[in-house]
């Protein structure tokens, strides 16, 4: 254990530690294996030797981003603790030339951590992507992201997004109601990540004239996908035959993306995952990028950093007991 105090010298002391110690909170909450405790202007900071050294690093970045634009917001907090973990320099204020693109409200979207980096850099290179690992670590976000901004470039002339419907067993037939109020909920997530970056209007046009196509897995047997970015979300539970499908409807002029996180099988008992399969299959092959995503890579709220160490854990004690 141990224990360092950090003064707060520049930094209004308010204005740092926020309403009722929100961004404290937020600190203690992508710091799990820390305390923090503060007297006036002094932190004083409590825990393992390295989780210390990384937190006072990360307080002198986050004291001198607060003096310099007069305020500390939680996205800040995360994006520095993000981009000092991947040895970037700076805080919370993206260059141009990491922008990936810019959606609905303006908003840059850039690749936080080493991981999303290696993906974007993957696209670029490689014609096949695959990402796996951490729930909540923006993988297919950033694909999506770079799927929309291949399409306004116009290297490609469509954008196809794909998941296995594994909770019906992809029995769509069997469900009440029109096709689509069928695969809605099971498409939803992708829904959300495309409406954060194109207008309602525009992407309700993009998708009525086909050039954004949402479908489940079952619906790509048969099809040719050419100059078009395809992306497999939730790729861990799919089969092995429904992964070389899938994989064999590259076409021309197309790049894939296939998605996955392991720790959310919902195949039955006993049933492969194809994502594994494939990884193991694919390893070594030129013009394919892997990338793994894991706990420090998660991009949602601060305390689902805490929330899987705290799982990690347990189930460590539990295979030692």
């Amino acid at each position: 254990m141990m224990e360092r105090i950090y003064a707060l010298a520049e930094a209004d002391i308010d204005t740092f530690v926020g309403t009722n110690r929100a961004n404290l909170i937020t600190l203690s909450n992508l710091f799990p294996k820390t305390k923090l405790r503060l007297h006036q202007n002094v932190l004083k900071i409590l825990g393992e030797d390295q989780a210390v050294e990384e937190l006072m690093h990360v307080l002198s970045a986050l004291e001198q981003l607060c003096s310099e634009y007069n305020q500390l917001t939680e996205a800040q907090i995360i994006e520095t603790v993000r981009r000092l973990r991947s040895g970037q320099e700076g805080g919370g204020q993206p260059s141009a030339s990491d922008v990936i693109i810019y959606g609905i409200h303006g908003k840059a979207i850039q690749a936080r951590g080493r991981a999303q980096q290696r993906l974007v850099s993957n696209f670029g290179s490689c014609d096949l992507c695959f990402a796996t690992g951490a729930a909540g670590s923006g993988k297919t976000f950033i694909a999506i992201c770079l799927a929309v901004k291949a399409l306004k470039a116009k290297q490609v002339r469509r954008i196809i997004l794909s998941r296995p419907a594994v909770e019906a067993g992809e029995k769509l037939g069997f469900l009440p109601g029109e096709m689509k109020d069928k695969l809605d909920p099971y498409l939803q997530p992708l829904y959300d990540a495309l409406g954060e970056l194109i207008p309602a209007p525009k992407l309700k046009d993009l998708m009525d004239t086909g050039v954004i196509q949402i479908a489940p897995l079952a619906f790509m047997r048969g099809r040719t996908l050419s100059d078009a970015v395809v992306i497999l979300d939730e790729a861990q539970n799919t089969t092995p035959q429904q992964m070389k499908m899938f994989l064999t409807r590259l076409g021309m002029n197309s790049k894939m993306v296939i998605t996955g996180d392991f720790t959310q099988v919902d195949l039955p008992r006993g049933v492969p995952s194809g994502l594994r399969d494939a990884l193991d299959k694919l390893e070594g092959i030129r013009g394919i990028g892997f990338v793994h995503f894991d706990k420090q890579d998660i991009v949602r709220h601060p305390l689902v950093s805490a929330i899987v160490e705290r799982y990690d854990e347990r189930e460590r004690e539990a295979e030692q007991s």
